[in-house]
């Protein structure tokens, strides 16, 4: 390796330039999985570089799950990841020298400044006291009670008594599937959804059947045959500013889904948190069917997932089972949480948080159709992520593992495929994550230079 290793050309930091032309080798199979590195101090010397620049390519190498550390033995090639499957990602990188488009993170510091001006007088506020002390499983009484008049025309018809806080969306699907579905149950979902509810499935043994879907969303022809023949216990559903194809579901799709339901008596989870972002979006489930409907919505993806503040709102009858399945979780969800997140819709903060995000959203995504427009691309004015297609010959963990060794970070259709069978070759691109628009504009000229080049860029291609 040492022999000819050359610190790739460009006006990037020397160690971004370092661990990019070790992952090449990697990539090219140069460099074999298991392969002893040369020692850190020997890189630098050979090179002229300081040792902490090798360290730092070190750890971004290790980041991006190409090399591995053992004790005793130094740096080793990782085993590489097949094309099938990729890791649940839930915070985005460290890496000062990538660009990491593959987590939702807030596009502006709107909720920053709104808090910093908050928590001086939080202490002031009548309910302050009531944080420190513990509260009922489904949360107090006063955030309820606000989170079902912000949500009245949406779910739950302003009623608190259908209200159970929780810590994010993730914790309330949790909540959910323990409390209504059991061991060896069958739910429905996308053929490529959010990864969360894979995971969480796995984790109560229940298993999670996926439909195809049309560029409308859920096909119905699908759904009805599954119903008929696996006789689920519910329908997972993410119908607006979908995970990762951003569909947003017609309200008609939305009334056959719900027609299909209603024949053979099979819950809706609605996963709803990207609906602020939408203007003018269709009736909810929650609205078409309250009944059989369990909405699941929060702050994560329109105001700040730090807060970790969600909710489910659904039938009463449900609502005892969910709470307790939320004991037996985590007691009750954090009541600070729950006061600022009071605070803030009930000040309209909230409101002017999502408002900032959906301009700077905006914003994004004409970059994004300035520069990507002319592929097979799938996005919503105010989305915080977009669907890209991709053309010919690229594969989707091809192409996501490419432009990492790039510096550029995204996930690929298989990382949100349901069971084993072949998805769409496509990337989630999350424009929200780029911590500015020069950062993203850079991210997407790299991203075009590789899908504009196609087989050449590809290693081992033939």
């Amino acid at each position: 390796m040492m022999q000819d290793l050359q610190l790739l050309s460009g006006d990037g930091p020397v160690y971004r330039r370092l661990a990019d032309a070790i992952a090449d080798r990697i990539a090219s199979g140069e460099l074999a999985k298991g392969e002893r590195l040369p020692s850190q101090r020997e890189i630098a010397q050979n090179l002229g570089i300081n040792v902490t620049t090798v360290t730092r390519a070190f750890s971004a190498l290790q980041e991006r799950g190409l090399i591995d550390a053992r004790p005793g033995r130094g740096m080793l090639v990782a085993e590489q990841k097949s094309e099938k499957g990729a890791e649940f990602v839930s915070a985005p990188s460290e890496d000062t020298g990538l660009v990491d488009l593959s987590v939702n993170r807030p596009a502006t510091n709107a909720f920053l400044d709104v808090t910093a001006a908050l928590l001086p007088r939080l202490s002031k506020n009548p309910l302050y006291a009531a944080t420190q002390d513990y509260h009922p499983a489904e949360g107090p009484a006063w955030a309820r009670a606000t989170v079902a008049k912000w949500m009245k025309d949406v779910a739950g018809d302003n009623d608190p008594g259908r209200v159970v806080l929780t810590i994010g969306a993730q914790h309330a699907l949790d909540c959910v599937l323990s409390a209504v579905a059991q061991k060896g149950d069958v739910i429905l979902a996308d053929e490529v959804t959010y990864q969360g509810i894979n995971a969480l499935c796995r984790s109560h043994d229940i298993e999670l059947r996926g439909l195809a879907m049309d560029r409308g969303g859920m096909r119905l022809d699908a759904l009805e045959t599954a119903c008929a023949q696996l006789r689920p216990r519910a329908i997972f559903l993410v119908p607006s500013l979908h995970n990762p194809t951003t569909i947003t579901l017609s309200e008609e799709r939305r009334r056959g889904i719900v027609e299909i339901a209603r024949r053979h008596n099979v819950l809706i989870i609605e996963d709803d948190v990207y609906r602020p972002l939408l203007d003018n979006p269709p009736p909810s489930f929650a609205t078409l069917e309250p009944e059989l409907t369990v909405y699941i919505g929060g702050f994560s993806k329109c105001v700040a997932p730090g807060l970790r503040f969600g909710f489910v709102i659904g039938p009463r009858s449900m609502m005892n089972q969910i709470a307790a399945a939320l004991r037996i979780n985590c007691w009750s969800a954090n009541p600070m949480a729950a006061l600022i997140a009071t605070v803030l819709l009930e000040e309209g903060s909230a409101a002017k948080i999502i408002a900032a995000q959906k301009d700077e959203l905006s914003k994004r995504q004409a970059i994004l159709s300035e520069l990507l427009g002319d592929f097979d691309l799938q996005s919503y004015p105010t989305s915080t992520h977009a669907w890209l297609r991709l053309p010919d010959p690229w594969r989707g963990a091809g192409f996501a593992r490419t432009c990492l060794q790039r510096g550029v970070s995204v996930l690929p259709g298989d990382a949100f495929a349901v069971g084993r069978e072949p998805v769409q070759h496509g990337v989630r691109i999350n424009l929200s994550a780029a911590r500015s628009q020069e950062d993203l504009r850079r991210a997407l000229k790299t991203m075009r230079e590789l899908l504009d080049a196609g087989h050449l860029q590809i290693p081992g291609f033939v």
